[in-house]
């Protein structure tokens, strides 16, 4: 044999063999995507199981004439954030509400519209029968009397809700890897245990679950309104994190995050239909806000609504879902002054 050909049938076994090796790693690494998927989605689906808990003891009649599709329909999601901790519970059966954001998604364009509902918003709640601060809805009932308060104010279905405590949202975060968030001012806040050991710093800033939940829950300085906006602020942060390339490994931790910490009535199949929304990145989210004012009048402090304000929100609301004002069965009842004074003793 040549030696020329000699050389031609070595570089040609090289590249096979090469070829043959890069054949065996691409395929060895898809095995392994795939079973770390399969992994996951065993594990998620084991979690969303267990956090599946349907919201009971309506008081309000069912909204919706049939279960929505979230792969078809234009769907609406209540996001409640509780604090379960002894100090704050106070003995009650349910504790305040201490975040509410409500969010609509439109299947269509796979846009969200993301309203923050202040915690001290004067509105009615229909398993008292009268008006109150609508973070003593879910001291009163729960989640089923959160959820009818919100489709009292908005006069549109919740479809879904997600509820979580602190500490599932302080172990998402830190399992992220922390979020980038604006501090709007230099405060000490407390923690989770409502010690004043939280450092925020101003300026834009890469805070842990710790100093994202301080974040999420200082006012002292400003309104509930601008809270309000750095819990959308923080939200869209944690989606952006989330739906980020680099995040992909940390799925697992964030699976376990969550653990015994949340409850929903969504099942594995309708939260996983709602990636759609991501496919492409980050989905445009617009935030909303409720105007209104400062009320001291009865000695206790609300947040009266702008009715106009409210109205305009509402018709946003509506038109993202693709309602018509009139093809929501919620109704608006007339409103009571005030509760019985036992009732009347939540105050903050």
């Amino acid at each position: 044999m040549k030696r020329k050909d000699y050389k031609k049938r070595k570089k040609s076994s090289s590249r096979r063999l090469a070829m043959k090796v890069s054949l065996l790693l691409s395929l060895s690494l898809f095995v392994v995507v795939v079973a770390y998927g399969a992994s996951l989605q065993k594990k998620a689906a084991i979690v969303v199981e267990n956090a599946y808990e349907p919201a009971s003891e309506r008081v309000k009649p069912e909204v919706r004439e049939a279960r929505v599709e979230p792969t078809q329909d234009n769907v609406s999601i209540l996001f409640i954030g509780v604090d379960d901790s002894e100090q704050r519970h106070q003995g009650d059966s349910n504790s305040r509400s201490d975040a509410l954001l409500f969010a609509t998604l439109n299947q269509k364009d796979k846009s969200v519209k993301l309203v923050s509902i202040p915690r001290d918003s004067y509105v009615y709640i229909p398993k008292k029968g009268y008006k109150d601060k609508i973070t003593h809805a879910h001291a009163f009932g729960g989640t089923s009397a959160t959820i009818d308060t919100v489709e009292e104010l908005f006069d549109v279905p919740v479809d879904y809700y997600v509820k979580m405590n602190f500490n599932a949202f302080i172990d998402v975060v830190d399992a992220l890897g922390g979020i980038e968030a604006e501090v709007p001012y230099d405060r000490i806040e407390k923690d989770e245990h409502d010690k004043y050991t939280i450092h925020l710093k101003k300026g834009l800033q890469h805070l842990d679950g710790k100093h994202a939940l301080a974040l999420a829950r200082t006012r002292k300085l400003d309104t509930d309104v601008e809270r309000g906006k750095r819990q959308q602020m923080i939200l869209q942060s944690i989606m952006k994190e989330a739906v980020s390339v680099k995040s992909i490994t940390k799925y697992g931790d964030v699976i376990e995050a969550v653990g015994d910490n949340m409850k929903t009535d969504m099942t594995f199949d309708e939260m996983k239909s709602f990636l759609e929304y991501a496919k492409g990145g980050m989905p445009k989210v617009d935030t909303l806000s409720l105007k209104g004012y400062d009320d001291m009048s009865t000695g206790t402090y609300f947040w009266k609504l702008d009715e106009t304000d409210l109205h305009e929100v509402k018709q946003l609301l509506q038109a993202h879902l693709g309602l018509t004002s009139g093809s929501s069965t919620v109704t608006n009842s007339e409103p009571k002054l005030t509760g019985s004074a036992d009732e009347a003793s939540f105050n903050d």
